[in-house]
């Protein structure tokens, strides 16, 4: 007669690996430093998060179509050492820090940026380039997130600290799990890993879309998805409150339901913290 199987086992989660062929290119900043930007192709999606999924927000609904013209986005966060070039071209509207970060390392994302660092550094980075660089629209962040999946995570039901940077630890007052539905519990690295780590990319070649940093996104902040938000990709800019500004994507201080495809976070735009951090996007051309 066999044994009863162990209540230690660990839920095990797979990932099933292929080989795709995403357009890009890479936008030059020095001889040694660009910025990989990857297309994202025009589609349509279901923005928001289904009533049943686990650790919902209100804020994350109703659900609505949206159809997103195609557009170019960093592949990964931008890192201290993009971020130290930018800061260092000619002033547009206000100062950088070209040295911001709490956590040291040029491949690891810039934090402690404000809304409003974000925006100059876009600005700048435009100038430069001739190219019309900007922060992503929720609708664009949360679509090229998904890459066609409509699931919590672009892996699938669940995550690991395996393919993601985030708190992994249960609370010792019990107020959150460091595991997602049946995935397992891991790590608090308590800081930034370098971009591209962990080697792992969506359909789109983005990585790092859920933890590491949160995310700045172009929109002011709205309660939920009532009013009739946009459907067409674009920013939702009338009714908000332009005090605050949206966040996405989860980062290494938080657990595992603030990293879900669908979560939505807001602050005021001049707050910078540890986890702040923003990846580029530019218009198809």
């Amino acid at each position: 007669m066999s044994a009863p199987p162990s209540s230690d086992v660990k839920p095990q989660v797979k990932i099933a690996k292929q080989t795709l062929e995403v357009p890009f290119f890479r936008e030059r900043l020095s001889d040694t430093v660009a910025i990989e930007m990857m297309q994202v192709k025009s589609g349509e999606f279901l923005m928001g998060s289904p009533e049943k999924e686990r650790d919902r927000s209100n804020s994350e609904g109703p659900q609505h179509l949206v159809q997103v013209p195609g557009f170019w986005m960093g592949k990964y966060p931008v890192t201290q050492s993009q971020w130290r070039i930018v800061a260092g071209l000619p002033q547009e509207d206000h100062l950088l820090d070209e040295t911001p970060s709490s956590f040291k390392g040029d491949d690891c994302p810039v934090e402690r940026v404000s809304w409003d660092d974000a925006v100059e550094f876009c600005k700048r980075l435009s100038t430069y380039t001739k190219r019309p660089y900007r922060l992503p629209s929720e609708a664009e962040w949360e679509y090229a997130c998904r890459a066609g999946t409509t699931t919590p995570f672009h892996f699938g039901e669940t995550i690991t600290t395996d393919l993601a940077n985030y708190d992994g630890t249960d609370d010792p007052d019990g107020k959150w799990s460091g595991s997602y539905g049946d995935g397992p519990k891991g790590e608090y690295r308590q800081e930034t890993t370098p971009v591209g780590q962990f080697g792992v990319a969506n359909t789109f070649g983005l990585c790092d879309m859920h933890g590491n940093v949160l995310e700045w996104c172009q929109d002011p902040w709205h309660d939920n998805y009532e009013a009739e938000p946009p459907t067409d990709g674009s920013a939702w800019i009338e009714g908000g409150n332009d005090r605050l500004r949206v966040f996405r994507g989860g980062s290494w201080y938080d657990n595992p339901r603030y990293c879900r495809s669908a979560y939505r976070l807001n602050t005021s735009r001049v707050n910078r913290y540890i986890n702040f951090g923003f990846r580029v996007v530019c218009a198809v051309q």
